[in-house]
């Protein structure tokens, strides 16, 4: 699994969502996720809307994925 994989996964999981992902070992990545999708929830649903992009892959080809998510407001701020 790659970064690029990666982010290719989160998009088409959030439609609308611009995701920027980092990953130098292959199974430990960094993603800055924007998605309007994520208005009005807290961080921990955020991340569960990005973790159901990847299913089953979470905890097996992708070890750890640190996640920043933003509304466009917030990423713009």
């Amino acid at each position: 699994m790659n970064a690029d994989a990666i982010r290719q996964l989160i998009e088409a999981g959030l439609p609308g969502a611009r995701a920027d992902v980092n990953g130098e070992d292959g199974v430990h990545f960094e993603a800055t996720v924007v998605c309007a999708a994520f208005a009005g929830k807290l961080p921990l649903a955020r991340h569960r809307m990005v973790y159901a992009t990847l299913g089953e892959r979470m905890g097996g080809e992708i070890h750890a994925l640190q996640l920043r998510t933003l509304t466009p407001e917030e990423a713009a701020a």
